[in-house]
């Protein structure tokens, strides 16, 4: 990789790395095609699609019962890991339950909130070129934690499923579990088949082709947001170890050919440190082809800012699903920068810790979608009621302003919806004051 002065990168290079689409453009019009085909044809449609895309003929599409048994099959080290791991997202993801509450707003007026989760949700777990079974833990957790009634998750067929991730899929907590993937999965949720109950709505990473159909279907079905292929984004001063920073970009560049990966040094040293650095991992990995796919790409780069306040600048408007601050003052980086996924502070955070183990959910929003959303939570997976309860006082004292309001808008029942109840009201304290007489 060659280094980069941010100073010098042109419109179309600024464009590349901060409208970044991961490809899902040039696709639009072909997951159209796959999400109608299903929507329309239902499990012939998904049947046709598993063959061509994962040359599958698959029979059941529930493999409920497989899930289970993979738990009992694979490797007690391996068991335990997913165990602990579940413990680790479970216990952050309880911090994030809403709690119902009610409070006086002055005289006769309680206000409040109350919580109660989805019904079916469906979860998304990537397969294909790589195993996830801790996409799994990390869709399917915090919906158990919001208490979603059905949990219904898809991921791709195989001759032989990941026992690792069907295993995880069942620690988990998933109710049903069917074998299909990619555009195909998200319509069969969303569109509901002859094997595929149709869910309210849908979460979880994937390829191109699954972001694309969550994007198709959301007029329809609701989605978490746009999780894409993955990025990351590391900020890096004098005091960040090259090595460090080049492993997290090359972790992240493993997952997928349309991954971004970025780096931005503030000294020309470590900057060309890290760009050597990567050049010799990637040669190390057992994934090289996909990883000088994405270090090739016009959204990855190692880049050398002028000053710290150059760099914050430059990840404000990246806007990384995955932030890392490997920098002396990382706290008041951190305090300058609002638009980040997940951040990753310090050099002994690798975001593989978010990815796995440490707790947080590492389903986050690319493409730049961090300036307008988080991460996947427990509060996505409940919905929100208010509730209020007026005395005759409360709403006597509102009365006024109703009814201006009301008459400003020329919709005069909501004003004699209000002022009705004020008559009764006064009727009746009139005839209780002339039996008293």
């Amino acid at each position: 990789m060659n280094v980069e002065p941010l100073a010098d990168l042109g419109p179309e290079r600024r464009r590349a790395l901060f409208e970044r689409d991961a490809g899902l453009r040039e696709i639009r019009t072909d997951v159209h095609e796959i999400t109608e085909r299903v929507r329309e044809e239902g499990d012939a449609a998904v049947r046709e699609f598993c063959r061509e895309f994962d040359s599958i003929d698959v029979g059941n599409f529930d493999i409920t019962d497989a899930a289970e048994r993979a738990y009992g099959e694979i490797n007690a080290e391996t068991r335990e890991s997913i165990e602990t791991a579940a413990s680790n997202v479970r216990a952050f993801h309880e911090r994030q339950r809403p709690e119902d509450w009610r409070e006086e707003f002055g005289e006769g007026r309680e206000l409040g909130r109350r919580f109660r989760p989805i019904d079916r949700v469906g979860v998304y777990v990537p397969g294909g070129a790589a195993a996830y079974p801790s996409s799994a833990l990390m869709g399917i957790i915090p919906a158990t934690v919001a208490g979603v009634e059905t949990i219904c998750v898809a991921t791709p067929p195989a001759e032989t499923i990941n026992p690792v991730t069907l295993a995880a899929i069942h620690v988990a907590g998933a109710d049903e579990v069917y074998s299909v993937g990619g555009a195909q999965a998200i319509a069969a949720l969303a569109y509901g088949t002859e094997s595929v109950t149709r869910v309210q709505k849908i979460v979880g990473p994937g390829n191109r082709w699954v972001t694309a159909a969550k994007a198709e279907v959301r007029s329809e079905c609701e989605i978490d947001f746009l999780a894409g292929p993955s990025e990351i984004l590391v900020i890096a001063d004098e005091t960040a170890s090259p090595e460090f920073v080049a492993s997290d970009l090359v972790a992240q560049a493993e997952h997928d050919e349309n991954a971004s990966v970025v780096a931005v040094a503030t000294d020309r040293k470590t900057a060309d440190a890290i760009a050597s650095e990567v050049e010799k991992l990637t040669a190390e990995r057992e994934r090289e082809g996909t990883i000088r796919e994405v270090l090739e790409n016009d959204a990855s780069g190692v880049f050398l800012a002028r000053s710290m306040s150059e760099a914050i600048s430059f990840g404000e408007t990246y806007a990384a699903e995955h932030l890392s601050i490997q920098a002396d003052e990382d706290e008041a980086i951190l305090e300058r920068i609002s638009s980040a996924g997940s951040v990753f502070l310090g050099a002994y955070t690798p975001v593989a810790a978010g990815d796995y183990a440490s707790g947080t959910n590492h389903v986050l929003p690319t493409n730049g979608l961090a300036r307008v959303t988080g991460g996947l939570s427990v509060e996505q997976f409940v919905r929100a009621s208010t509730v209020q309860r007026l005395s005759p006082e409360g709403l006597d004292s509102l009365s006024s302003t109703i009814d201006t309001l009301a008459r400003a808008e020329g919709l005069e029942a909501h004003a004699e919806s209000v002022a009705v109840r004020l008559r009764e009201r006064s009727e009746t304290e009139t005839e209780r004051e002339r039996l008293d007489e």
